[in-house]
């Protein structure tokens, strides 16, 4: 046994302890560590059409499938996918050293943690995937079609988790923006499958709920601090809303969802907030129905990302009818439009350092803020205008994220390559 793969183990059984002795900061420096030290042991390997044999048809589907943040839901989005599709499958439940937590029970009758179909879906960050190789051992990707499910902002895939593509047979993006970052790094097939979208509509909690003044016209901006706080700009947000409104106007107001935020973050978005008493942050864990009825007590959600692999809360925002103020660049285009949505202009700029994985050089957009708050007080002021962007935001979204056209696309791809196997064992 390798070093790597003890301290795994070891992890695995202490982690309830390790997270309440160690900060966040060295729990994640430990991954890292571990990451790279499983890089060197990744070996290529090799699709020689026999994959297929002794197993019967159908999806392994490995990932963080319980874990309560956005890749947790992409997890279970891309699961909902797999079973509308009519396909076989299953779920191996998988956990790294991190300090999200691990309690979401939407899928928790198909966890079974066995691999007993012919093909893997393996839903893994591509930083992660040999670290998870390691963890999960050889034998989970011996003998059958692996594919991986990745997520990536930026047009520049890394160079570092080039690695990753060694594992897989095919690799899976919700969207074209992130398959056309991985098709220039690789000649195996690339597919865009997009989430479906589809919410849980009935028994919504109301804005006393979650403490909010029911008479206000309120702004939502949600993210999560392990996504990094550069990425998703919320200050882009604070500083158009500042723009849009004066300091002391009561009838409007602005709520902040974070996840996983350490000091330093609310350090920065206290200083930030200070003299506006109508910006109120939320930073509680909340289950998913309770997101969902949070973007739907909102009058309008504003996402200024600077880059975004899907945009998922865009996308459920929009499906609730809750109008939307994004930047016009990256995935979220994919299913946004001017009738649909307020787009926000933007400018490519050059990172001057490295930011989290994002590396020095890389490019991504900086938002036009004055235009940001033009559409924040259009919004609030013209009811018309308002109920446009609201009805064009879920007639659009319904019906081109539709789970009927996410389960069409699983199961015409996962047909084809059976198809291609046969070809390749009658000699064609």
């Amino acid at each position: 046994m390798n070093i790597v793969t003890l301290a795994l183990k070891i992890e695995n059984t202490v982690k309830p302890v390790l997270m309440k002795i160690f900060p966040v900061s060295f729990l994640r420096s430990v991954k890292g560590f571990l990451i790279r030290s499983s890089m060197d042991k990744i070996e290529e390997r090799e699709n020689q059409g026999l994959w297929r044999k002794n197993r019967p048809d159908g999806i392994n589907m490995v990932g963080y499938i319980k874990a309560e943040i956005g890749l947790g839901q992409s997890c279970r989005l891309v699961a909902s996918a797999i079973q509308d599709s009519g396909i076989a499958f299953t779920v191996y439940n998988y956990e790294q050293v991190s300090a999200m937590r691990y309690s979401d029970k939407t899928w928790e009758d198909k966890i079974t943690n066995t691999a007993p179909y012919n093909i893997n879906l393996i839903h893994i960050n591509p930083y992660e995937m040999p670290l998870a190789y390691l963890q999960l051992g050889e034998a989970l990707w011996e003998g059958r079609y692996n594919i991986a499910y990745w997520l990536w902002e930026l047009g520049q895939f890394p160079k570092e988790w080039e690695q990753s593509l060694k594992l897989v047979d095919e690799i899976w993006t919700p969207s074209e923006h992130a398959s056309a970052s991985v098709r220039n790094v690789t000649d195996k097939p690339v597919h865009t499958i997009p989430y479906p979208i589809e919410m849980d509509t009935a028994n919504l909690e109301k804005r006393e709920f979650f403490g909010l003044p029911p008479e206000l016209f309120l702004f939502l901006c949600m993210y999560d601090c392990n996504s990094t706080m550069e990425r998703k700009n919320p200050m882009g947000v604070i500083h158009a809303f500042k723009l849009a409104f004066p300091e002391q106007q009561d009838d409007v107001g602005l709520i902040i969802k974070m996840n996983n935020p350490q000091k330093q973050d609310m350090d920065i978005l206290h200083a930030a907030l200070e003299g506006y008493s109508n910006i109120h942050i939320i930073a509680d864990v909340l289950e998913k129905q309770q997101v969902n009825s949070l973007i739907a007590c909102a009058d309008v959600f504003v996402s200024l990302h600077r880059a975004e692999g899907f945009g998922l809360v865009i996308a459920e925002a929009m499906y609730l009818g809750t109008p939307v103020i994004a930047t016009n660049w990256s995935s979220n285009v994919e299913f946004m439009d001017d009738d649909s949505s307020c787009l926000v202009d933007y400018t490519l700029v050059e990172l001057a350092q490295d930011v989290g994985p994002y590396k020095k050089g890389a490019i991504w957009a900086d938002p036009d803020e004055a235009q940001a708050a033009e559409y924040m007080a259009r919004l609030f002021l013209d009811k018309e205008y308002y109920e446009s962007k609201r009805d064009g935001a879920m007639a659009h979204v319904r019906r081109g994220l539709s789970p009927e056209l996410a389960a069409k696309r699983v199961r015409t791809r996962i047909e084809k390559i059976y198809k291609e196997v046969e070809l390749i064992w009658n000699g064609l």
